[in-house]
């Protein structure tokens, strides 16, 4: 699971042309969820963003004080952007959460939140929805957070990968077998030499 948090001044979630959520001082969550998630890293990064220390206390130190602290608001936004792995220049999300599964994990996790400070004061927006998420940075402060178990999920990603290359080898494979055939002296007077006409798909290939 990954989350990017912003201390902010306030923020807001438009949908449609119309503003469904908003708060005033406080934090502005980005949630990814990864395939992998379970409740213990959900639980992890409840404690994790409800504990930061982004805001000052009563005499002006910084890093002092945590969202809990000032009793302030938190917006969450669901962004499953967050899972993408690049390939080349053309994002991928196979390691995102699958969308109803997604969803289930993501109202949970809303729920840990409000369980866990005060109700009234979670916002959020709306899931899968196309939204428009303003947000009036404050600092500006970014901290990004990711759960222990997603610290794991680079040994996965390249074991996907892995599998990937083996299915693109695998399609190679007939393609190279004719290519050593083309090398192969024929005799011409050998009536089961190719014409390349039929049986040698190596002409196929080239540029």
């Amino acid at each position: 699971m990954k989350a990017i948090v912003q201390r902010v001044a306030q923020a807001s979630v438009t949908v449609g042309g119309e503003q469904i959520s908003s708060i005033g001082r406080g934090l502005c969550v980005l949630l990814g969820i990864s395939l992998e998630d379970t409740q213990r890293e959900l639980e992890h990064m409840v404690r994790k963003i409800l504990n930061l220390r982004v805001f000052e206390d009563e005499s002006g130190k910084h890093w002092s004080k945590s969202v809990m602290d000032k009793q302030y608001e938190v917006l969450c936004v669901s962004q499953f952007t967050l899972q993408c792995i690049l390939k080349g220049n053309k994002p991928d999300y196979h390691m995102a959460m699958p969308t109803e599964q997604a969803e289930c994990f993501y109202n949970n996790f809303l729920e840990q939140l409000r369980k866990a400070y005060k109700p009234e004061l979670i916002k959020d927006g709306k899931f899968g929805a196309y939204m428009q998420v303003h947000i009036q940075n404050d600092g500006p402060v970014t901290i990004e957070l990711e759960s222990p178990a997603a610290t794991v999920d680079p040994k996965q990603l390249t074991k996907l990968e892995k599998q990937q290359q083996r299915k693109e080898k695998t399609r190679t494979k007939v393609p190279s077998e004719s290519s050593r055939e083309r090398n192969t002296p024929r005799n011409k007077d050998d009536p089961s030499a190719s014409s390349g006409a039929e049986g040698d798909v190596s002409s196929e290939r080239e540029p």
